[in-house]
This record gives structure tokens, C-alpha cells and sequence, in this order.
């Protein structure tokens, strides 16, 4: 099945199987495996990419539902530098294992956009949808703090 869609930005016209998800036309299709495959059922977060400005899980969206919209993934963050969320992740020591990065720096990065002084509250539940196993989120949380401060 031949699918039109937008990524990070370019136009792209992929085939896949009907039963494809996003996340493996992106991952396999496309070679941007910045959004990882780790749960295959919605519950970690690590396949977060925005589908037409919205957060989704990559690998929940049947890649036919990328027809015609804009996909954007991690991979469009920083143009060729780190952008300064990943920046923030990295200065706060909230990078681990790397795993959950992704997801959560896209978390991140829509609920800054969307909200520039963000409390502590609000940063958790942005982020609630994606799991970590080795930080224990405090050093997350301050990144997203430390990555709020640098764009004020």
C-alpha cells in the first residue's frame, strides 16, 4: 500500500503492508530509528513522535493514518545540533541507558511548546505516558526545569 505522507518535513511516498504501524514505516521504511521499539502496545512512550502536531505512540497508529499528514519525530529536533531540550537532558545527567530518551524528549519538547514555565506537576504529567527503568525521573524532570530555563 503506497502511503503520501509528510516527514520532519519532507514528502515522502512509501509502500507498505496494510497491517504496518507508524512506527515501522518510520523505523524500517524510512531508517529514522530515533523512535524506539520497545513495548508494541502503547504503554512506554518509547516510539512518541507528533502525527499533525499531536503526541502519539508510533506503534498504536496503523501507517495508513499517516496519509496525507505530517509526521514529525525526534530525528526533526536541533537541525544537525542538539536542540536545547536534549541539551538540558544531557547537562542533568538524565540520560541513561537511552532507551526512553526519545519519547521523553519529545514529551518534553511538546509540553515546552506548549507551556514555557511548566511546575513540577505539570512536567510529570506530560511525561506520564513514557517509562524509564533506570533514572527514577527526578533527573528527567529537572532537565525539562533546566531546559524551561534556558528558553526564558
Amino acid at each position: 500500500m503506497l502511503i503520501r505522507t509528510t516527514v520532519n518535513g519532507i514528502a515522502r511516498a512509501v509502500d507498505v503492508y496494510p497491517s504496518a504501524s507508524l512506527l515501522t514505516l518510520l523505523r524500517e521504511e524510512l531508517g529514522l530509528v530515533g523512535s524506539k521499539n520497545a513495548c508494541e502496545q502503547g504503554e512506554c512512550g518509547s516510539c512518541s513522535v507528533w502525527l499533525d502536531g499531536e503526541v502519539v505512540n508510533a506503534c498504536l497508529v496503523p501507517a495508513v493514518q499517516a496519509e496525507g499528514r505530517a509526521v514529525r519525530t525526534v530525528a526533526s529536533l536541533g537541525n544537525g545540533a542538539l536542540h536545547p531540550v536534549q541539551e538540558a537532558f544531557l547537562a542533568a545527567g538524565a540520560v541513561q541507558c537511552g532507551y526512553c530518551t526519545p519519547g521523553m524528549v519529545v514529551a518534553a519538547t511538546d509540553l515546552l511548546e506548549r507551556d514555557p514555565d511548566p511546575s513540577e506537576a505539570t512536567i510529570r504529567e506530560a511525561l506520564a505516558g513514557n517509562l524509564c527503568r533506570c533514572t527514577g525521573y527526578q533527573k528527567i524532570v529537572a532537565a525539562v526545569r533546566l531546559a524551561a530555563e534556558a528558553a526564558r
